[in-house]
């Protein structure tokens, strides 16, 4: 099927914004989050307010878990299902976070507020893939990702604007009233796209079979930890990037609109890769991007560049952090692809797998990160200076890997 049928209800328009607004649930849950971090430490962790970061890496863990199960799960039951059931786990998790009086209570509402994100957020790409192929499901997709990019820049900003009128249990509140209208508007206008005669049965044997496939490639197994690491490095500045806004450099008020600026910016990230990968090659343009990342923390680290008199530190600062998101753009979906490659004949068990593990792994790997916040950037150009070196060691060594295969064979 190339498109709908000519029965389908939806628009295109209106069909693409549902499914953009399944795609932002994630964005949103996270970085609407960031100005409610020094409020929510005040209340319910006054004694180490570091531990308030943890709220983003509980709901990354609990989503990278959905990301395991919900796809294989829409294969059995129906896409409609599964959102369903994600959109209840996510909206009972935030109304249980908002009522939480302890944080080890919002932690555990965070993680199962991340299982429930990954229904809508995962099986809304299989709906695509239902409904369009080829060129028009690329062409699909691109547009829903143009118009995700925009959410994780003004989600601070909605998120500073709803404390301010609601506190910030209000977040929580917005959360709930947001899935409910996705939800609601799905359930209104979409049909069932997969068809009970496609429906496929949960074989745990085949998933095991794999998970078993995909980790006896050695270039698998590479891009997926280097691919956690670049997400780990993302995940910590996410973290840590309201305290050294707020604690550090003193502009918290200008916080979300600093974060959109950059947030806008690392946007064309995507749009330069579409454009470099061609010619140099997945894995050529990410062994780049990680040099610059380790040679940018070192000056960062060895000259403490964030520490020189104002308004320098604070731009060297905001430089650092707009290449780290920059970064994402330019390694995630090469470093995917790059693991997708030879797994072509599961590729949608892969998908989920390979998804899954790697944000997992970097929500462990960056959860120590933000709990070492000493009030200066040292520790989070130390821990992004590590975790960028090791991914561009691997990245070396798997290039050397690639010029043995031809030399073996």
């Amino acid at each position: 099927m190339t498109q709908p049928p000519s029965s389908f209800p939806m628009s295109r328009l209106e069909f693409v914004s549902l499914i953009a607004m399944m795609f932002a649930t994630i964005a949103f849950s996270i970085d609407a989050m960031l100005p409610a971090l020094p409020e929510i430490a005040a209340e319910l962790a006054p004694g180490d307010a570091n531990r308030a970061a943890l709220i983003l890496t509980t709901f990354l863990l609990g989503m990278g878990i959905g990301t395991f199960i919900t796809g294989p799960l829409s294969d059995a039951y129906g896409r409609r299902t599964v959102i369903f059931m994600g959109a209840g786990l996510y909206i009972l998790s935030a109304f249980v976070a908002w009522a939480s009086s302890t944080l080890e209570v919002m932690l555990a509402a965070r993680l199962f507020q991340g299982l429930g994100a990954a229904g809508p957020r995962i099986v809304s790409v299989a709906i695509i893939r239902d409904l369009y192929s080829g060129r028009e499901m690329a062409k699909i997709a691109s547009i829903v990702m143009m118009i995700f990019t925009l959410v994780p820049a003004i989600a601070p900003l909605m998120g500073a604007f709803i404390i301010s009128g609601f506190g910030w249990r209000g977040i929580f509140l917005a959360f709930m009233l947001f899935s409910a209208a996705s939800i609601l508007w799905m359930g209104l206008r979409l049909p069932e796209t997969l068809p009970v005669e496609n429906r496929r049965p949960v074989r745990l044997h085949l998933i095991w079979a794999a998970i078993v496939e995909i980790f006896s490639h050695p270039s698998v197994r590479i891009s997926i930890l280097v691919q956690s690491l670049a997400m780990a490095m993302l995940f910590s500045m996410l973290m840590l990037v309201q305290p050294i806004y707020y604690d550090v450099y003193g502009r918290a008020e200008a916080f979300p609109y600093w974060f959109f600026g950059v947030g806008i910016f690392a946007g064309t990230a995507s749009l330069l890769n579409a454009v470099l990968v061609v010619r140099l090659g997945m894995r050529v343009l990410v062994t780049m991007t990680l040099s610059v990342q380790v040679a940018l923390s070192t000056a960062m680290l060895v000259f403490d560049l964030g520490a020189i008199a104002e308004p320098y530190g604070f731009a060297a600062f905001v430089v650092f952090q707009t290449f780290v998101f920059f970064q994402a753009g330019l390694t995630l979906g090469n470093l995917n692809a790059i693991a997708m490659e030879p797994m072509g004949h599961i590729a949608g068990t892969a998908a989920s797998v390979i998804a899954s593990i790697a944000t997992v792994a970097a929500a462990a790997f960056s959860s120590p990160v933000g709990l070492l916040f000493d009030g200066t950037i040292r520790p989070l150009v130390a821990a992004m200076l590590i975790m960028a070196t090791l991914g561009l060691l691997l990245m070396i060594y798997l290039a050397r890997l690639e010029r043995r295969v031809p030399a073996a064979e």
